[in-house]
């Protein structure tokens, strides 16, 4: 009985961050049941931080059924119902393209990573959801995710971006999405995205999360390296304690811990493991342990995955921290 208490009390990943209405409305979507979703995309109003949380993580579940559909035939006139198509298509074509890449996960670098009329098609329903409801970042936040896969990013791209801020100026998922198009693994260079992390989070309003977008382009370049490189690859040992790395790791904590709301923005667990994953890394063990006070027993798979066992990473510095 106590080994099965013990493991009950373990850390575990939990993709909604501690949202039980998430996770709730995640459920009925399993069993085909649309109307929790839909309340729930009601009751989220114009949160729009929470609601492109709330979007994506239904639209992960939807991807694998056929719910949506049956809420959109019900509900044709849902402005709702549209804007998680929109996204469930658009992570329909991700898995799509997980089936057939390579173990990085990188596109074919010289065509599209789909069929480009598929592209189009889906395209085509995230403008349709942006037009339905025109206030929603989200729709655009889809169409910032879809670009990556389009031959050298789609030619619209940076319009859409500039429609997004327009909605939302600072939101979260936007930045990250953009962060992953300028990288190295996808349509840009590791300059074009250490610049855009940095210039983001200067201009980012102080208490912002979007101060952790340096440590999520360490990651990704770490990351990027590490598959295509090897663990031999020069300078890889001091990615995570160069002199610029920590500057960054003490300017997100200047920047976003110092003024850090009590009220959490709906992806701060996923922020909080990249800033004390790079803390851990980088051999700031005061401020490590400051972090995983707030953090508590929440870790994210990401970018624990990038550098060996995620759980068991993160369960061995949350009790080296005292957690």
């Amino acid at each position: 009985m106590a080994r099965s208490s013990r493991r009950s009390s373990a850390p575990q990943f939990d993709p909604t961050y501690g949202d039980q209405d998430l996770a709730t409305a995640r459920r009925d979507l399993v069993v085909g049941r649309w109307q929790g979703p839909r309340d729930l995309l009601r009751d989220t109003g114009r949160d729009w931080d929470r609601r492109t949380h709330r979007m994506r993580l239904l639209a992960d579940t939807a991807a694998a059924t056929r719910t949506v559909e049956s809420w959109q035939v019900a509900e044709p006139n849902n402005p709702d119902a549209l804007v998680l198509r929109a996204e469930t298509e658009v992570q329909r074509l991700f898995l799509a393209v997980a089936e057939t890449s390579n173990q990085n996960g990188t596109p074919p670098p010289s065509q599209d990573a789909l069929d480009r009329r598929e592209l189009d098609r889906v395209a085509r329903i995230c403008l349709q959801a942006a037009e339905r409801h025109p206030t929603d970042p989200v729709p655009w936040v889809s169409l910032m995710t879809l670009a990556r896969l389009y031959a050298d990013g789609h030619p619209h791209v940076w319009h859409w971006w500039r429609e997004l801020q327009a909605r939302d100026q600072f939101n979260r998922e936007g930045h990250h999405q953009v962060l992953r198009h300028l990288s190295a693994r996808w349509h840009g260079s590791y300059g074009e995205m250490y610049n855009f992390a940095r210039d983001s989070a200067a201009f980012a309003p102080a208490g912002s999360p979007l101060a952790a977008l340096t440590q999520a382009a360490r990651a990704e370049h770490y990351r990027h390296r590490l598959a295509t490189e090897g663990e031999s690859a020069v300078g890889l040992t001091y990615h995570w304690t160069h002199e610029v790395a920590v500057q960054a790791l003490h300017g997100t904590l200047r920047q976003w811990i110092t003024h850090r709301s009590t009220i959490e923005f709906a992806q701060d667990v996923a922020d909080l493991n990249l800033l004390l994953h790079g803390l851990v890394f980088a051999g700031l063990m005061p401020e490590a342990k400051e972090i995983s006070a707030l953090l508590r027993d929440r870790p994210a798979r990401v970018p624990w995955a990038y550098c060996g066992d995620a759980m068991a990473l993160f369960q061995h510095w949350h009790a080296q921290l005292g957690g």
